[in-house]
């Protein structure tokens, strides 16, 4: 072997970024196994040396000590293991030059195959090493081909994989086209692609800022919450350190041009940019831009927040779908209901009225129940004394003459008592009325035996039929009058009313956050 092979390994070292060391132990490893396949196989081969400065290698094999050698290629006399050592004994091993003087086609092509296996190793922890530390890094790489749906991208020195699943929906790659995604999983050497990637996480969306905008990567401006439906929709939340600086102005650049730049990577894909705020009724008023937020009630204790938009503004602030809320959600965290002002008229002038039966409520005192909340019967109730009291302009002798007068207007429940005797007198009645047509029917049976038999007129038949129509719908209405009074039932007939207000389109029906 001359120093054209050793050129040939440096060249291969600094090209494909592999320490020398490994190349060598690679051809060590590829005599071995052309050795092998020239010596006979009972030859027990140990090790391979390759001279590093000039080529030159020797292939060493293990042989026994005997005094009388029975096999040539496993044995050695020991006069003849002498001239190697001195003071050798029988039963020892010794390590025999045994370098072949020449290799053949099969053996050439069997150190090939073992050199190209060690350098593809090689090659594998090497990249591993490289991104191993990498994960949630933007790389860019050239789109190299498709595999079963999953795109193989060109990262220069290694392959990475964009599964299928992290691709946003509708987008399509072409060979030799450049694209951005984020390092998701580093594995360990295999087969198969070691880097996996990903366009359809958030992270995309603020690495691709942080490249564009120069105050994010000096901190003055940061990016707090992303939310993303991929190949859509994302929201972002940005806040300045610096009260001279404009976070979602920085964002956006002149004339849009910074954020152009990032809706051009994600292939068209819109960008709201809002203002992060510590005050979460601010924020939550924010996340829902494009659209002007009238007014927003924030429930704390349930983490909801309803918001009333004006009418022509409901559809911008529910989005397609309900994605421009759906996000919003996502982005604050809150489940957010949406309300149009004529949806909130309509809703607070039916309470009104329905506070109004009430005869010693009038105009005055029904706006101030309403302006604490209480909007029904039910709500009159659970208030109480202590909870009416606190309405302006209510003292407790009004306060209790007001919950008389709902205990008057709300149907009371009848006591299991006094339906345990009802339905006991009940039973006892069809008891008798059962036992007096049985009677009636067998005199009925004798006397058509004594008669001959004549068809039903339809008029008989018509009497029947609206006779059983007319039982059925009186007990159904006494059924639905005896559970009116039970607060279950309110609370049930206050959610179907609920539901059936601001459902305009079918879009809405299908909306993931529904318009309040």
């Amino acid at each position: 072997m001359s120093k054209e092979i050793l050129d040939i390994l440096n060249r291969i070292s600094l090209e494909r970024n592999i320490p020398i060391d490994t190349l060598y132990d690679a051809l060590e490893a590829a005599l071995i196994s052309a050795s092998k396949k020239m010596l006979p196989p009972e030859v027990d081969v140990e090790e391979a040396e390759l001279d590093r400065e000039t080529g030159e290698f020797r292939i060493y094999a293990n042989m026994e000590v005997v005094e009388e050698v029975d096999d040539e290629y496993t044995e050695i006399s020991l006069e003849e293991a002498r001239e190697y050592v001195d003071d050798v004994q029988i039963g020892e091993s010794l390590v025999i030059d045994m370098t072949p003087q020449d290799f053949g086609r099969i053996a050439a092509q069997s150190a090939k195959q073992v050199i190209t296996q060690r350098i593809r190793e090689a090659e594998r922890e090497v990249v591993y090493d490289k991104y191993k530390n990498r994960a949630g890094d933007l790389i860019a790489g050239t789109v190299q081909r498709y595999d079963r749906g999953n795109v193989i991208v060109d990262l220069g020195n290694a392959e990475a994989l964009l599964p299928s699943r992290e691709q946003p929906q509708g987008e399509r790659y072409r060979y030799g086209e450049r694209i951005k995604a984020i390092i998701t999983e580093i594995r360990k050497p295999t087969k198969d692609a070691q880097i996996i990637l990903s366009r359809t996480s958030p992270l995309l969306v603020t690495k691709l800022f942080e490249q564009e905008v120069a105050e994010i990567r000096d901190g003055i401006v940061s990016i707090r919450l992303v939310a993303r439906e991929a190949g859509k929709r994302s929201k972002i939340a940005v806040l300045s350190s610096d009260n001279d600086v404009d976070p979602v102005g920085a964002c956006v650049g002149m004339k849009g041009s910074r954020v152009q730049m990032v809706v051009q990577e994600l292939r068209g894909e819109r960008i709201d940019i809002v203002e992060y705020s510590d005050d979460k009724r601010r924020f939550v008023a924010n996340s829902l831009k494009p659209a002007n937020i009238e007014s927003v009630e924030l429930d704390e204790a349930r983490n909801r927040a309803l918001l009333v938009v004006r009418d022509e503004e409901l559809a911008l602030a529910i989005g397609k779908s309900g994605l421009n809320a759906k996000l919003a959600s996502e982005l604050t965290g809150v489940e957010i209901d949406i309300i149009s002002e004529s949806q909130l008229g309509e809703r607070e002038t039916k309470a009104k009225n329905e506070l109004l039966k009430i005869p010693s409520i009038k105009d005055k005192f029904a706006d101030a129940l309403l302006g604490k909340g209480i909007i029904s019967f039910n709500d009159l109730k659970k208030a109480g004394l202590t909870g009416l009291c606190k309405v302006e302009g209510i003292d407790r002798e009004f306060a209790a003459q007001i919950l008389r007068e709902v205990e008057e207007l709300t149907p009371s429940k009848p006591s299991k008592a006094v339906s345990a005797d009802k339905e006991a007198d009940a039973g006892e009645e069809n008891a008798a009325k059962c036992n007096e047509k049985s009677e009636q029917d067998d005199e009925d049976t004798r006397a058509q035996d004594e008669s001959p038999i004549e068809p039903a007129s339809d008029d008989d038949t018509v009497t029947n039929h609206e006779t059983i129509t007319m039982v059925i719908t009186e007990r159904t209405l006494d059924e639905w009058n005896d559970s009116s009074g039970d607060e279950s039932s309110v609370e049930f007939h206050s959610e179907l009313e609920e539901s059936s207000v601001g459902v305009d389109s079918e879009e809405d029906v299908n909306s993931p956050v529904r318009a309040v």
